[in-house]
């Protein structure tokens, strides 16, 4: 028997990367690929690349000049961009870094194989096309490793909404939900191989509506609904999610579906409805507001969590307060905030009114203090509660274990027989800076 190529896949950016990048690995897993650790051990080096973040693409050629020793010293180590990065710049990256064998975007990748064996014939490969068919129903079934208690599970792609300032509808294309049955199989596979936990994913993951075994479009809720009648699945989130797709029957899955965990993932970008209007949000401060007090009614102890721009063009110290003002109102668990960067393509690149870089730094510092000392007091809130945990690895410490909490905050536990899988009830006793420590009930 032949001894496996080597596999190196390094991940940039969201959670559906972690998942195109497992499914790239089983697709070129037919080809004879292992994954390694290291790329200097790799016969293969894939980036599975994001674009979201300021200078991506930049970063993206840094990182590929350090692969430049390893390519002479290994004439024939295959060298591969993915993602988005690899939709936006396409032939350019090969052009700009010659070394680069395979550009593959992220609705094509499940033609890998056949990419592959074009360049071990010493061709380059291309392929940054939306093609029709289904890209996970081209690719092979998941091997019947087992599984560790928690997984990713991609149920919608793509983005209608066109806010000014992403590059998600250039790169990922039109929204497109997978139909219910396919889903639905790929999580029963998922929960025999030992999975607890599943996170659906999608950019807008609420505006799910795929077609089920009735012949009619689903949407989120009853998908979920759906879900939680598998037994040994024990827990069901799912990100990221646009205010206008949160339908009433959703919010009220939050209530009576027990699988459901309370944490919430519902970015708002700004607090100014003058700034939402300029970003193409099709909401306002207040249809917002509304909603997180509907959804709260629902599930009281819900987590919410949110995003946030800073220095968006023509943003003014008033609509940054606004801003402010909002986050002091939701009094959110986690937030992710961000000072605005120009992503070329987008609508806002082209507009004047650019916020000084100096202004946006220190609105962005300002408000991710304010962000802190409230995810701080949700964490000082949850000691002395009891929630349950679901174990997911060994901590540091003899004994220790680390899970996550419904709210999905890391936990920590010392106690004797606790292994990766296990479901248990613990009593908070104390909160760190960013963990939970506990003890059995």
């Amino acid at each position: 028997m032949s001894e496996p190529k080597k596999l190196f896949i390094k991940t940039y950016g969201c959670q559906m990367n972690v998942y195109d990048s497992e499914r790239m690995a089983e697709a070129l897993g037919g080809q004879g690929y292992a994954e390694v650790s290291s790329p200097d051990e790799a016969d293969m080096i894939l980036l599975n690349t994001c674009h979201i973040r300021e200078k991506a693409a930049e970063k993206v050629y840094s990182e590929l000049g350090r692969f430049k020793h390893l390519k002479a010293e290994k004439p024939d180590l295959k060298i591969g961009v993915a993602g988005c990065v690899a939709q936006a710049e396409g032939r350019e990256i090969m052009l700009r870094q010659p070394m680069v064998d395979l550009v593959v975007g992220p609705q094509s990748y499940h033609r890998l194989p056949e990419m592959e064996a074009q360049v071990s014939s010493g061709r380059k490969a291309l392929d940054t096309e939306m093609p029709e068919e289904d890209k996970f129903e081209k690719l092979k079934a998941r091997p019947k490793a087992k599984r560790g208690p928690t997984a990713f599970l991609t149920v919608q792609e793509g983005c209608d909404k066109f806010c000014a300032f992403c590059v998600v509808p250039y790169t990922r294309g039109a929204e497109v939900s997978r139909p219910v049955e396919r889903v639905l199989r790929e999580a029963r596979d998922l929960v025999e191989r030992g999975v607890r936990e599943i996170t659906l994913l999608g950019q807008n993951v609420n505006a799910y509506h795929g077609e089920g075994p009735d012949g009619r479009d689903w949407g989120l809720a009853r998908l979920v609904r759906t879900l939680a009648e598998i037994d040994d699945l024990k827990r069901i989130r799912f990100t990221t999610s646009h205010p206008n797709d949160m339908e009433d029957d959703l919010i009220a899955a939050h209530g009576d579906c027990e699988k459901l965990m309370p944490y919430l993932h519902l970015p708002v970008q700004s607090g100014s409805d003058r700034i939402l209007k300029r970003m193409n949000r099709s909401h306002t401060r207040d249809s917002y507001m509304a909603l997180i007090e509907r959804i709260r009614e629902a599930r009281p102890d819900i987590a919410l969590s949110g995003d946030f721009i800073v220095g968006f063009p023509e943003e003014t110290d008033q609509d940054f307060r606004d801003t402010m003002d909002l986050v002091e109102r939701v009094n959110y668990a986690s937030c992710f905030s961000f000072k605005y960067s120009t992503r070329p393509g987008t609508p806002a690149a082209d507009r004047g009114g650019q916020v000084p870089g100096d202004v946006a730094s220190a609105r962005l510092i300002e408000l991710q203090a304010l962000l802190s000392r409230q995810q701080q007091a949700f964490m000082q809130d949850m000691v002395g509660r009891e929630v349950g945990v679901l174990f997911e690895k060994p901590g540091r410490h003899p004994g220790q274990m680390v899970g996550k909490s419904d709210h999905l905050h890391a936990v920590h536990v010392t106690a004797e027989g606790l292994k990766p899988g296990d479901l248990r009830r613990v009593r908070v006793t104390s909160a760190g800076a960013n963990s939970l420590a506990a003890e059995l009930v």
